[in-house]
């Protein structure tokens, strides 16, 4: 595990050779500008540590790096599935993009080992995902966007996903929930609601799948499709289905 320290208004990470060296295990190339990538691995959490007069975190990073890893993923997947409807496609690109699979991606790539966070690695589902997005969004500043697409294509994708078994995978749990309910007569309904986390760029949203009144999965997400998604999972779970 790395440490870091202040000095001035910049912020190091320690031993600094190890750091540059584990840093390029990870990109798979030798960065241009470092402190880009130091920012990407600071979570908001241990953004006091650094300063308590401007925030130092990877949360902008993060922000530019969802964007670019959609749109990439996104052409890569049109590109692959040629006879595919916008359905497949865009249920294979959340598939990839989940905090789960991005979780299991930046933990094998190392990355968890670079983070610096000063909450509970278990209990925050979403903090490796994220970093991998502030690193694409660091990489695309750093070196542009054939870099950042590169990065994407070989080190996340081919890599570390399988197309074709994931593209088997269920993931529409709302579709089967809502199935399941018609058959049985039973009214399903979703509350979502939108949750401020601190970062107007990123809300939290928080839905309730009730069956009749009773509340029987909830889940959370970064949008409202991901969150009901989510609240279905767990009801098919709590249900037996």
């Amino acid at each position: 595990m790395l440490s870091y320290f202040r000095k001035k208004n910049g912020y190091f990470f320690y031993p600094e050779k190890q750091f540059k060296k584990q840093l390029k295990q990870v990109l798979g190339y030798t960065p241009r500008n470092y402190r880009l990538y130091q920012l990407a691995l600071i979570h908001k959490s241990a953004s006091g540590k650094f300063s308590k007069e401007h925030d130092i975190h990877n949360e902008r990073l993060e922000f530019l790096g969802d964007a670019i890893l959609d749109s990439i993923v996104a052409e890569h997947l049109y590109s692959s599935f040629p006879y595919k409807d916008e359905g497949f496609l865009t249920q294979l690109r959340s598939k990839i993009v989940n905090r789960d699979s991005l979780k299991k991606v930046a933990l094998k790539m190392g990355i968890g080992d670079l983070i610096i966070a000063s909450i509970s690695r278990d209990n925050h589902k979403g903090l490796f995902g994220d970093t991998l997005e502030a690193i694409i969004g660091a990489i695309y500043l750093d070196k542009g966007y054939k870099k950042v697409r590169k990065f994407i294509l070989n080190k996340v994708i081919n890599h570390h996903i399988n197309l074709e078994k994931l593209s088997e995978t269920e993931m529409d749990f709302k579709s089967r929930i809502i199935e399941w309910g018609q058959k049985n007569k039973k009214d399903i309904n979703f509350a979502c609601q939108e949750q401020s986390n601190g970062n107007e760029n990123s809300p939290v949203f928080i839905s309730h799948l009730l069956v009749f009144d009773d509340i029987v999965g909830m889940g959370i997400g970064k949008s409202k499709k991901e969150a009901e998604q989510n609240a279905a999972k767990q009801a098919i779970q709590m249900i037996g289905l």
